[in-house]
């Protein structure tokens, strides 16, 4: 059947976005124990979350607030904290526009911020004595039900504390000087990218896994589109549609949307999930492809990068065999953009070789952790180093092949070149407060 898509449709759909945008809210904070800026609900260092409120600090203690004598309400004050905080904001499902004031007006500030699962918004910005910064950042927010209706997504036991799948918006404040003086959040209707995929996409709960998918918001502008990363880890194919996860996906997805696809290292294994390459594999993946285009939806596929798997001469094997190749195949019988990760990580992770690679990876010694007596040598899943290289290479994909999404990007992004690398010692991204010694499922 013919799909009709007219002014009438899109029509109908605004009216919907519309509506749903009446019933979210906009909430705006002053942080600190000094006069409240007219129109702001007072933030305090004890303010604790309640479902009742529906804001306050979560995981945090020795919080510390600030406050001069003056005239601006907003940044007279602030909260700080010597070690990562977080304040959330119970608000519906959607996109929503953030905006900080950061600042100390008779000091200085360094601060960073992640949203839900350690996905990073803002990179390091330091403010200089008395000064004040007022970063943006556009953030998806999701629940587990499928709406209309009350089913929901079949998430994994370890899923369900999980900030990425409450009723709630979760902010992350770190660095050596945090100092928040005042928050807004703002619900908003910009495009989506839906991110679809497993643990090397995923935004990976806790430290020190990290994967591209979690990485790849700092690079878009505020208040042009947002990141919804759907990924989880050990999926495949076949499990992402059965565990609900792609109706869901579905249920929140809009015309003019983007999908990008990334599924290989776990689809490739024997069991009820397996897929064979040129047959099985190819076949989903067109589903999945006339499905967005029916929903009206840009379907974008990316190849899986490779796992850390070198010969004796310093080259990668191909573990993921002839998957990549599928999906490639894929990508031009159905005209339909493709970011060749795999073929960009082999790039990488030879410029790196196999002893500096070490550092992209999840490599740690027996004990560096609390109750972890084994080494962990993982060879699939990222640092947050490596997801961040991995981000820049997908950006890179953007810029060739993705070119109406490319124009979301932030301006004069500096070009990245797989082949020469960010050097690790010049890596700096505070670890968040969440930590996992045990490996994400999938290998």
């Amino acid at each position: 059947m013919k799909t009709i898509f007219n002014k009438r449709s899109i029509f109908f759909f605004a009216a919907i976005v519309a509506s749903a945008l009446c019933r979210a809210q906009s909430f705006k904070f002053d942080f600190g124990p000094g006069k409240v800026q007219k129109g702001y609900i007072n933030v305090l260092p004890e303010t604790a979350y309640t479902a009742e409120n529906g804001y306050g600090f979560e995981f945090s203690s020795n919080l510390i607030g600030t406050s001069y004598k003056g005239k601006d309400a907003l940044r007279d004050d602030y909260i700080t904290c010597n070690k990562p905080f977080y304040f959330s904001v119970k608000l519906p499902e959607g996109n929503y526009n953030v905006k900080v004031i950061l600042g100390d007006k008779k000091g200085t500030s360094a601060t960073t911020i992640k949203a839900e699962c350690r996905r990073l918004m803002v990179e390091k910005i330091e403010t200089g004595k008395g000064k004040f910064a007022n970063p943006e950042f556009t953030v998806h927010l999701r629940d587990s039900i499928i709406r209309p209706g009350h089913d929901k997504v079949r998430l994994k036991s370890r899923e369900i504390a999980y900030l990425h799948w409450d009723d709630k918006l979760t902010l992350e404040f770190n660095n050596s000087a945090p100092k928040v003086c005042a928050i807004k959040i703002s619900p908003t209707a910009v495009p989506s990218v839906f991110l679809a995929g497993n643990s090397t996409v995923v935004d990976q709960a806790e430290e020190p896994w990290a994967a591209w998918g979690q990485m790849i918001p700092v690079f878009f502008q505020p208040k042009k589109i947002a990141i919804a990363n759907y990924a989880e880890s050990g999926e495949t194919l076949k499990a992402f549609k059965g565990e609900r996860r792609l109706e869901k996906l579905w249920s929140m997805a809009k015309p003019g949307d983007y999908l990008f696809i990334e599924f290989t290292h776990n689809d490739q294994k024997p069991g009820d999930n397996f897929l064979d390459p040129f047959t099985t594999y190819k076949q989903k993946l067109k589903e999945w492809i006339a499905e967005s285009r029916k929903r009206r939806i840009i379907p974008v596929l990316v190849t899986s990068m490779h796992r850390r798997t070198f010969d004796s001469t310093g080259h990668i094997t191909n573990s993921l065999k002839e998957y990549p190749e599928a999906m490639r195949q894929t990508a031009k019988e159905e005209n339909v953009a493709l970011i060749d990760l795999n073929a960009m990580s082999k790039i990488l992770y030879e410029a790196w070789g196999p002893e500096k690679s070490i550092k992209a990876f999840v490599h740690f010694a027996a004990n560096t952790y609390p109750n972890h007596p084994k080494d962990v040598n993982d060879n699939t899943h990222f640092s947050t180093y490596g997801a961040y290289q991995l981000a820049k290479c997908v950006v890179n994909g953007i810029q060739q092949n993705v070119p109406a999404l490319a124009k979301y990007l932030k301006e004069q992004l500096p070009s990245f070149d797989p082949a020469y690398p960010d050097p690790f010692e010049e890596w700096k991204l505070p670890a968040s407060s969440f930590i996992k010694t045990a490996k994400p499922d999938g290998n």
